[in-house]
């Protein structure tokens, strides 16, 4: 038995295929899907999203967004979202650190949360560069 899944950006379609098993980063911390999974509305936050196709997993980093489910059929609406097969991993270390600096050196409220949300993005890359792609739960 499998699910649909389809992860939209607003300028493309970034995944649209069947998969096994599902785990999101939610506001209220990790899920995992399967088929037959009850109906759910649920804000993403920024992290990575494993897929789970056959015995295969894949990671992907969301930049945060929707996901809702019904009937097998799983919709992700995000802001970006980035295969991890995609994500050059000394690029996204080079910039995990550049914006670790930043956010050490942010001052001010605005300067802060700005700084933060690049270091959670950036976080986001390298972890999903960084995920045992033999497991779930890494």
């Amino acid at each position: 038995m499998t699910l649909n899944l389809r992860v939209m950006a607003p300028n493309r379609i970034v995944w649209n295929s069947e998969a096994q098993e599902i785990i999101l980063s939610t506001n209220s911390g990790q899920i995992g899907i399967l088929p037959n999974h009850a109906p759910l509305l649920t804000a993403l936050d920024i992290g990575i999203m494993k897929i789970r196709i056959n015995s295969q997993w894949s990671t992907m980093a969301l930049m945060g967004g929707f996901a809702m489910i019904e009937n097998n059929q799983l919709t992700i609406l995000v802001n970006e979202a980035e295969k991890a097969s995609d994500i050059d991993p000394e690029e996204a270390q080079k910039t995990f650190e550049a914006t670790q600096d930043n956010l050490n050196k942010a001052t001010g409220r605005k300067q802060t949360i700005e700084a933060n949300l690049a270091f959670q993005r950036a976080k986001a890359r390298l972890e999903a560069v960084n995920a045992n792609p033999a497991s779930a739960y890494n």
